[in-house]
């Protein structure tokens, strides 16, 4: 029993470990769509978006409504858009840090350069 939560977690996580899923979770924030629609939304073919709504219901992350010949997918627990969104917020904080590093590396790159080493020896020089 106590590894009932872990491993939820991590079949939760597998399924969410395709970006064409993603998106499709993203699309339903805004409420429920169909296939056709996900599939122009999406600009991905039928097959795929079948595919991966197939993994999406299978781990009951999405559920469906019959409309007489259309069927509409919806996401099943909302909370999932709450988990989209932190998965967001840690992209964009490593996005931060990832261009203040590179930030920091094109300033030690400058200070390296012939130009700017001659630029510190004349100034050095004239003290």
């Amino acid at each position: 029993m106590p590894d009932l939560l872990p491993r939820f977690k991590a079949e939760f996580f597998k399924a969410l470990a395709h970006p064409a899923r993603i998106k499709i979770l993203e699309s339903l924030q805004t409420g429920e769509l169909s296939v056709t629609e996900l599939q122009d939304k999406l600009e991905i073919e039928a097959s795929s978006v079948y595919q991966q709504l197939a993994v999406l219901r299978n781990k009951n992350i999405v559920e469906t409504r019959k409309a007489g010949t259309t069927v509409y997918y919806r996401v099943r627990d909302p909370e999932v858009f709450g988990l989209l969104a932190v998965a967001r917020r840690i992209f964009n904080n490593h996005l931060i840090d990832t261009r203040s590093m590179l930030e920091q590396l094109g300033e030690g790159e400058l200070q390296n350069t012939p130009k700017t080493k001659s630029k510190r020896a004349a100034a050095v020089s004239a003290r």
